[in-house]
């Protein structure tokens, strides 16, 4: 199973695929979309859109996983995130690629076997599952492939 895991955002959305035997992870590629802060907000969307279309195109994942949204104290930055993950999720959806979303417990839970890790805990075991010298970088990839990995661990459950 191919999976693509995505870490939403609007500034910078964090992407990860994985292939997934049903006992290793073997990762093929990972990275960013990003967006210029000076660019009108729709037409970072459509940037969204277009770079998440070329991706799903090129690796043709299986499933998509996604991190659900988690509200902190600023609602205008999590509306927006929210409007990423729209056109994200429709990218998917357009291409008939399900969609499986997780909370943050949730990735940390089956990353690090704890749901209150911190963050460079997931980040260290995201490197040590998938056999990487470095943990990825930008962050936001090393998320992603994180919440690709939760999903091969769930995918059990899911298909």
């Amino acid at each position: 199973m191919k999976i693509l895991g995505i870490d939403p955002g609007y500034a910078i959305v964090g992407f990860g695929v994985l292939t997934f035997d049903g006992y290793k992870f073997k990762p093929e590629t990972f990275g960013a979309i990003t967006t210029d802060s000076d660019t009108p907000f729709n037409l970072r969307l459509k940037a969204i859109f277009d770079d998440m279309n070329r991706i799903l195109k090129l690796y043709e994942p299986d499933t998509m996983a996604v991190e659900k949204l988690f509200f902190n104290t600023n609602q205008k930055t999590g509306i927006d995130v929210a409007q990423a993950r729209g056109v994200i999720m429709l990218s998917a959806v357009n291409l008939n690629i399900p969609v499986f979303e997780y909370t943050p417990l949730q990735v940390k839970q089956s990353v690090v076997g704890y749901g209150r890790a911190e963050k460079n805990q997931v980040m260290q075991m995201t490197k040590s599952i998938l056999g990487l010298k470095e943990v990825p970088k930008p962050d936001d990839a090393a998320d992603a492939l994180a919440i690709a990995i939760c999903h091969g661990h769930s995918s059990k459950n899911y298909g």
